[in-house]
């Protein structure tokens, strides 16, 4: 966790079946994710805005840490939304 209580965004979104702390803790992160993108959001503004990420200055980070969040997102619209109505993690 940071100072403020808060956890960081990774570099990498978790790959894994069942939601974790870092998907309870960045839930507005991927809804933010989401809408940028479909309201044509560049990546480069994502990054910019979202990751406090420059992909001009570090495009390998920048693309790492969009795809993988956006992939996280999606699995969350079509797998982790279950496991939060169940209440649980598994």
């Amino acid at each position: 966790m940071s100072a403020n209580g808060t956890m960081p965004i990774s570099d990498l979104a978790p790959r894994s079946d069942d939601l974790t702390d870092y998907d309870h803790a960045h839930m507005t992160l991927y809804l933010r994710l989401f809408d940028a993108v479909e309201s044509g959001a560049s990546m480069h503004e994502i990054c910019k805005v979202l990751f406090k990420v420059d992909a001009d200055k570090e495009p390998e980070r920048a693309r790492k840490m969009y795809d993988s969040h956006l992939a996280r997102a999606q699995w969350m619209t079509q797998h982790g939304y279950r496991k939060l109505l169940e209440g649980g993690n598994g």
